[in-house]
């Protein structure tokens, strides 16, 4: 299970490196949209275009519907939650551990000694 957890990860990461893809992703956040129409944006083919949704596509990112000759595509959030769900479980070990750190900071700082009024130093009734 760790080891399939990982590989999804690991396409999940692999596939939103890429800022075409997080282009394309942004884009589908707004919708089903089909290929021709998605590809538009971009300074590139449609079979570049169609390259960066396969890899999309394998990370389970995207999801197609074919109707006729008609390919649409619907953004699938759920590895991006995965992944969100991975990153905080670092985030906390993290925190947790920075905020010991700073504790631990602290103590090694010299405690300020209180030193009495210049005034009460000087008088001797």
């Amino acid at each position: 299970m760790v080891e399939y957890e990982s590989d999804l990860l690991d396409k999940t990461f692999g596939a939103l490196a890429d800022p075409t893809r997080r282009r394309i992703l942004a884009q589908l956040s707004e919708g089903e949209i089909c290929v021709t129409d998605l590809a538009r944006p971009h300074a590139m083919s449609l079979a570049a275009v169609s390259k960066h949704v396969i890899v999309l596509e394998k990370a389970g990112l995207v999801k197609r519907r074919k109707d006729g000759r008609v390919h649409s595509l619907a953004l699938d959030a759920k590895p991006m939650e995965e992944a969100q769900a991975w990153l905080d479980r670092y985030r906390q070990f993290w925190t947790a551990n920075l905020d010991g750190f700073e504790k631990y900071l602290e103590k090694l700082q010299p405690q300020k000694e209180t030193k009495p009024d210049d005034d009460d130093a000087h008088s001797h009734n």
